[in-house]
């Protein structure tokens, strides 16, 4: 997948970067290169953190669908 990022120069120097669908991927790098790299695997790492939280949610909520039967009143 492709994700948008954002570089921002910092004035004492390197990049600030953060992507732009994930809210909570940021990172940073001296160079514009070592940042590209640096929110790459920050997103990786939230898509993880989000795919294993998702997974706990669902195997903790457990439905089943069943029939039973009743006995005739009448």
């Amino acid at each position: 997948m492709k994700y948008t990022v954002v570089l921002e120069p910092q004035e004492v120097g390197g990049f600030t970067v953060q992507c732009i669908e994930i809210p909570g991927a940021i990172s940073q790098g001296e160079t514009r290169e070592e940042a590209l790299a640096n929110i790459k695997e920050a997103i990786e790492l939230v898509l993880d953190v989000q795919r294993d939280e998702l997974h706990r949610k669902i195997s903790t909520i457990r439905r089943e669908i069943a029939k039973v039967d009743v006995a005739d009143v009448i």
